[in-house]
């Protein structure tokens, strides 16, 4: 397994953000981690790369504790706010978490064609879109090749064209062998993934494939299904 999560629970004062979470996620699939704003799936993103304590619980990630310092270079993560720096230029940025990875600036260049920005080498973050920015940040996480790349709504705010070539990106990557888990609140890239998990609340509402889950709630649509997850726990 790339991740395993155990009884992970997590609160913010009397706001529980995770309840009792556990999820498996294979090697080498493209996973979603699925559910609307303030269903915890940022927390527990965080968790997985160990940038947030948990109050119960533990996450294993390739076989480490999350947060493990041998995990540095094999866990690229990308922050749903870009998390690269404004006053800097595409190239400088990517020289810079390149020298803070290990990674050979040989690299940069190809990944710069992986994101599709290397016309943009050069202009300054700060003057990009919001997409471009979004790109950058992907291509920081994309650095020295990781084993496991935790994306946190890595399509939000994007055009259709450039979510769809998002998606091929992932999946490209997961086909060499990465293990993607990305967050989303948008139901419809949920058929785009080998795998679901669903949050609602803090809780796992379900994990499963896209047709498990069709045929578990009878629903062809996945948002139909998530619905129909939802009333089956709401009290009678």
């Amino acid at each position: 397994m790339a991740i395993e999560a155990r009884s992970v629970t997590k609160r913010f004062g009397d706001f529980v953000a995770l309840d009792d979470v556990s999820i498996n996620v294979e090697s080498g699939s493209l996973t979603a981690l699925l559910g609307p704003s303030g269903s915890g799936k940022s927390t527990l993103i965080r968790a997985i790369v160990g940038v947030q304590r948990v109050a119960g619980g533990g996450v294993e990630v390739l076989g480490e504790p999350a947060g493990s310092e041998s995990l540095r270079s094999r866990v690229g993560y990308m922050t749903q706010a870009p998390s690269v720096y404004g006053d800097l230029t595409v190239r400088e940025n990517l020289l810079f978490f390149a020298r803070v990875l290990g990674v050979q600036r040989e690299e940069i260049g190809h990944t710069l064609d992986v994101v599709v920005m290397t016309e943009y080498a050069d202009r300054v973050v700060a003057r990009l879109s919001g997409g471009e920015r979004a790109r950058v940040s992907l291509a920081t996480a994309l650095l020295g090749e990781p084993d496991l790349l935790v994306l946190d709504e890595p399509t939000v705010g994007l055009d259709p064209v450039l979510r769809r070539d998002l998606w091929r990106l992932f999946h490209e990557l997961a086909e060499r062998g990465a293990t993607l888990l990305v967050s989303s609140h948008v139901m419809d890239e949920a058929d785009r993934c080998d795998a679901l998990l669903l949050l609602r609340e803090g809780r796992l509402l379900a994990q499963a494939t896209p047709a498990e889950l069709r045929r578990r709630t009878g629903a062809e649509k996945l948002e139909d299904a998530f619905l129909r997850l939802v009333e089956a726990q709401a009290p009678a």
